[in-house]
C-alpha cells in the first residue's frame, strides 16, 4: 500500500519506490530506500510528516503516493 494510506504513529518498512528516475533519486536522497523503516508523525493538508533515519521529513501527497510500504 502507498504511504498516503497508512495510519499515524505506526512504523512501516519501505517495500518499493515508484516513479521515474528523477523522483526515485530525490526520495532516496531524503532517505526513502527500500528496506528502511518509516514512521508517520502526522497527516497535514500538503502531505505527510514522517520520521525516517531519525529525521523528520515533510513529503507531499504525490511523492508519498509513490512510496510503497
Amino acid at each position: 500500500m502507498a504511504l498516503t494510506e497508512v495510519f499515524d504513529c505506526d512504523k512501516y518498512r519501505i517495500r518499493r519506490i515508484l516513479g521515474d528516475s528523477k523522483v526515485r533519486h530525490h526520495l532516496e536522497n531524503l532517505g526513502f530506500i527500500p528496506g528502511e523503516w518509516v514512521r508517520i508523525i502526522n497527516h497535514v493538508d500538503s502531505g505527510l510528516i514522517v520520521n525516517i533515519k531519525g529525521c523528520r521529513v515533510a513529503v507531499n501527497h504525490d511523492a508519498a503516493a509513490m512510496i510503497l510500504v
